[in-house]
């Protein structure tokens, strides 16, 4: 496998990072870099992290870093989690309200401690910490239920205090969503399961409409949901496909659709195959003061989903 970090790949310009992995040769990690600047989100770093555990450290290479910005890659934890050496020298500050570094998360019980610890190390406030420790439980709770990932999921965030934003990615190398979506309904692409798996009160538990009271198949719908309410990015991959949730121009109203595809966004269905499930999240954290509001819509939106899915499932003609 190959992956090449390059001076800039953010939610907004990844697809041409996306584009250049080469998931070949499973057994090894070549990984090079931009010689002058790198400067990338941490959904890039999730995705190294998640390859490179499954590589035994001596088959990892990683190129000698020339950037100026090499050392947010050792205070990130790039190398520890790769446990490959590292020459850089940095100063370690103290991350509180700056960052989360790589984290390996494998049970309920260390997602619970990660959220234990998470929220107090941002400096947020009751309802900013609640929207983020609410995303960042949500996905990883999706990896550890329906992945099957042997290393379970990788996640890292970055906060941005000038502009009040946080950045998110988590990453894991599992059976991907189509295999999950599949269990209940019929996606014969990658894409078209990435569409079925941000709808509300579709899982790949049960064809049952709502899900389960355990899985209501609405947090990915839900995530998605409050990126769009701060106008910001969301993307998710998974085997060859890739949603992303672009940014509404500021003089729009905001409308939480259901079906994914009628959001502002973009797709791809040929990327290079992404074993497992990739997901990038942006949040600006002004925005969350009306977040009791977003989810009174959010449930409304998700109940009328629910409700047109019954109807057609009952309009539908029975053949004995």
């Amino acid at each position: 496998m190959k992956i090449h970090l390059p001076n800039s790949a953010f939610l907004g310009n990844i697809d041409p990072f996306l584009r250049g992995f080469d998931p070949s040769g499973s057994d090894s990690l070549e990984i090079t870099a931009n010689e002058k600047w790198i400067s990338v989100h941490p959904v890039v770093l999730s995705m190294i992290a998640a390859l490179g555990v499954r590589v035994r450290p001596d088959h990892i290479k990683c190129v000698p870093l020339e950037a100026k910005s090499k050392h947010y890659l050792v205070r990130m934890g790039l190398f520890r989690i790769l446990n490959i050496p590292s020459v850089i020298r940095v100063v370690e500050h103290e991350p509180a309200g700056r960052f989360i570094p790589i984290t390996q998360i494998r049970t309920s019980d260390e997602l619970t401690k990660f959220m234990t610890e998470m929220i107090p190390l941002l400096h947020l406030g009751f309802d900013q910490a609640k929207t983020i420790g609410y995303i960042v439980s949500e996905l990883v709770r999706n990896v550890i239920e329906h992945a099957s990932s042997e290393h379970g999921a990788f996640l890292c965030a970055q906060y941005y205090v000038k502009s009040n934003a946080i950045r998110i990615g988590i990453a894991d190398t599992g059976v991907g969503i189509k295999k999950t979506i599949n269990q209940a309904y019929s996606a014969t692409t990658d894409l078209e399961a990435i569409q079925l798996a941000l709808r509300p009160g579709i899982t790949g538990t049960t064809r049952r409409e709502g899900g389960t009271e355990q899985n209501a198949g609405a947090g990915l719908f839900f995530i998605k949901s409050i990126v769009g309410a701060s106008r910001d990015f969301f993307v998710i991959y998974s085997g060859n496909g890739f949603y992303k949730l672009l940014k509404r121009p500021p003089s729009s109203r905001l409308r939480l659709n259901a079906d994914p595809f009628k959001d502002r966004h973009s797709t791809e269905g040929d990327l290079p195959y992404w074993q497992g499930t990739v997901v990038g999240v942006d949040i600006t954290l002004d925005q969350t003061k009306e977040f009791s509001l977003l989810l009174d819509a959010i449930h409304k939106t998700y109940t009328s989903a629910i409700r047109e899915r019954r109807k057609a499932r009952y309009k539908k003609p029975r053949f004995i």
